[in-house]
């Protein structure tokens, strides 16, 4: 998978999930080939489209689309 199918199909399944997901979530809902999210996308996804992940339960990160009126924030 390039990381423009990536990008895609996470900004596509974000777009669609209001309430965000966790990585775990994300993985087994989309059937992505990684156990980890590579740091190097995930720090391009947060400049290219908006990526925000924020504190779940327990140590988990939901990742969700940051809304234009939601100020930037990253965890």
């Amino acid at each position: 998978m390039s990381y423009v199918e990536f990008k895609t199909t996470l900004q596509r399944h974000l777009e669609k999930c209001s309430g965000g997901a966790t990585w775990s979530e994300l993985r087994d809902t989309l059937k992505l080939p990684y156990d980890r999210p590579c740091p190097e996308w995930t720090r391009r996804l947060e400049k290219e489209i908006g990526l925000v992940r924020h504190k779940g339960v327990g140590r988990s990160l939901r990742w969700t689309l940051q809304s234009p009126t939601t100020p930037e924030s990253h965890v």
